[in-house]
């Protein structure tokens, strides 16, 4: 588990593929629950029509919420991506970022949901923005979370 959120940022920013699609780590609180991301178009993550490639818009906010949602519920739980779902709005050809939060709501429910050894999938709106703040994409990603049973001692 990487154990600090300056530790995430460098590690991320540093990451082969996120270094190919241009997606740099702006900012991880020191909280865990919030988290920006960008990407600047550049040839190497455009399209057949100049524009970003779908799936660069995807993989910028791909790990995060599992990564963020693992030291914040902490070793007890397993997390996991499970599914995700993007929906392309706009095309765009500037700079995209995209604000990805955990509240305390989220946190509180992951909890109630899985106190009782249960699995629980919760859903997360993220949106990848432009410039300007005009809507590009939305993500809606599943994560699969449970927490893991305690171990006996013999």
């Amino acid at each position: 588990m990487i154990s600090t959120p300056k530790s995430l940022k460098r590690l991320l920013n540093i990451y082969p593929p996120y270094l190919g699609a241009g997606v740099r780590i702006e900012h991880v609180g020191d909280d865990w629950r919030e988290l920006h991301v960008s990407m600047a178009l550049r040839w190497f993550n455009r399209n057949s029509v100049n524009t970003h490639f779908g799936g660069s818009l995807y993989s910028m906010v791909d790990p995060h919420l599992m990564l963020m949602l693992m030291p914040l519920l902490g070793k007890g739980y397993l997390v996991w991506d499970k599914a995700a779902d993007i929906e392309f709005v706009k095309a765009c050809r500037t700079k995209v970022t995209s604000v990805i939060r955990i509240s305390d709501e989220d946190l509180e429910t992951i909890r109630q949901k899985t106190a009782g050894g249960e699995k629980y999938l919760p859903e997360f709106q993220v949106e990848i923005r432009d410039e300007v703040g005009d809507l590009v994409a939305k993500v809606k990603k599943t994560l699969y979370v449970k927490r893991k049973p305690a171990r006996i001692e013999h």
